[in-house]
């Protein structure tokens, strides 16, 4: 029975890895679209009715809106965010992850580029085997 329950423990304990570092996986490359400015791309990371809350913005739910959203912001702005992952938590089909984000952008109007670092909570979820993002808040970290 020790031997089964030592067993039991060191599969889900690897399961569990495996599903953290996949989830690293889509928000690292959330960003890598953000700062490449690929809207598509960056709207493929999310569920169909994936949720976007941005400080001083309307919430964007769902693809239509999370591509508008995003369109506006590459229209306007050009990101270059690194993201450093504090924590992932995975619980069954959900993930939570707490990261740090800092880096800049540029004001394409001005080409006036603003130093800045964020705070994000994003909630995942799998869909058909694919961790997608669920929720996404962010806030200035100062």
């Amino acid at each position: 029975m020790a031997i089964l329950a030592v067993v039991f423990f060191a599969t889900t304990v690897n399961a569990q890895s495996k599903d953290q570092a996949a989830v690293k996986t889509v928000v690292q490359n959330y960003f890598g679209a953000l700062n490449a400015s690929d809207v598509n791309k960056v709207a493929s990371y999310f569920i169909t009715d994936g949720v976007l809350l941005a400080p001083g913005a309307p919430t964007a739910t769902g693809t239509d809106q999370l591509k508008g959203t995003f369109k506006y912001v590459f229209d306007n702005f050009t990101y270059i965010l690194a993201v450093a992952i504090a924590d992932v938590t995975v619980e069954g089909d959900y993930a939570f992850v707490a990261s740090t984000s800092n880096g800049s952008f540029v004001i394409k109007s001005s080409n006036q580029k603003i130093e800045d670092d964020f705070r994000e909570t994003f909630i995942l979820k799998r869909v058909n085997g694919q961790w997608k993002i669920a929720r996404y808040m962010y806030n200035k970290s100062k």
